[in-house]
Order: structure tokens, then C-alpha cells, then sequence
């Protein structure tokens, strides 16, 4: 049970870095560019990792300590879209910020508090254990799908290798 909590923390802590590698490397072009339309682009993807650290887990975990209930969250009424005037260095550099406090707070839980619960508004009964797996799930799950959306003009430009990306097409 304890493993959750080191797993978790290694994941929540080194999330930043990623990001700050692939927004100092690529052009905003390739980050704002979306993989299909409607989906979310790498930048998108960013702002919510952003909208979630300001809004959703750390205040989650914090709920769950004191045996508070907490609501649900929904990005696309909650969550804010990437400010066109800010860039995206800017954006990660905030990103890093709020992870850092968050980090502070995922401190707070011990192995004894694993087994901790809490009511989501649409889930119901949820334990601080599932919350970490979901809090760390939620980065890689992002920062995969900002990959994927970065793939895109690569799949599209590969040729003959493109049934190799077959797995990683997005299509709207």
C-alpha cells in the first residue's frame, strides 16, 4: 500500500521536467497545433495539467484529510484555455510552481491515510489510495496524449512507415 505513495510522488514530481523539456525544444507552432479538430493540442493539455494542480487534487487530498466531501470537475466548463499571451515557458514555469505547493501538500498523507474517504459529487465513496493512483494516472495520461498530438505531423509526413503509428493516429 505504501508503494502508491512513493510511485505516486516519483511521477507527480518529475511531470514538470517533461514538460519543461518539450516546451523549450519545440516551436509554439507544433504545441498549440491540435492532432484533430476538437481534440486537445500539447499546450491544451498543459493549461489543464495547470487548471487540475489550481482547482482539483491538492484541494482533493486536502478534503479527504480533513473527511470533507469535494465536487466534480469539469475542464470544459471549469478549466481555462491556454492565454494566447502567454507562453508557453510562462505556462510550464506556473505548472512548476503550483506542483511544488502541491507536492507539499501530498506530503501530509502517510500509509495510515491510504484508507482514508471522501464523497465525489459524481462518483461517490473514494479513498485518498485511489485519489493518488488517479492524481498520477491523470499526469502520465496528459503528457501521453500531448505526445500524441505532437506525433501527429511526423505520422502524417512518415510515408510508407505510417501503418507503423497505427496505435498512435488521432483521428476527430
Amino acid at each position: 500500500m505504501e508503494t502508491i505513495l512513493i510511485w505516486s510522488y516519483a511521477v507527480l514530481e518529475t511531470t514538470p521536467a517533461r514538460w519543461q523539456a518539450l516546451v523549450e525544444k519545440l516551436p509554439p507552432e507544433l504545441l498549440t497545433q491540435p492532432p484533430a479538430v476538437g481534440e486537445w493540442s500539447a499546450l491544451d493539455c498543459l493549461q489543464h495539467l495547470v487548471d487540475t494542480e489550481r482547482w482539483v487534487f491538492p484541494q482533493r487530498v486536502d478534503a479527504i484529510l480533513a473527511g470533507q466531501d469535494f465536487p466534480a470537475f469539469d475542464p470544459d466548463s471549469q478549466g481555462g484555455k491556454p492565454d494566447t499571451s502567454q507562453s508557453p515557458v510562462a505556462l510550464v514555469e506556473e505548472f512548476s510552481r503550483l506542483r511544488a505547493t502541491s507536492l507539499t501538500t501530498f506530503q501530509k498523507v502517510t500509509a495510515a491515510d491510504l484508507d482514508r474517504q471522501a464523497r465525489h459529487q459524481e462518483l461517490g465513496l473514494v479513498t485518498m489510495s485511489e485519489l493518488l493512483h488517479q492524481w498520477a494516472g491523470h499526469d502520465l495520461m496528459h503528457t501521453v496524449q500531448a505526445e500524441r498530438a505532437l506525433m501527429q505531423p511526423y505520422i502524417q509526413g512518415c510515408g510508407p512507415w505510417q501503418s507503423y503509428f497505427r496505435d498512435h493516429i488521432v483521428t476527430a
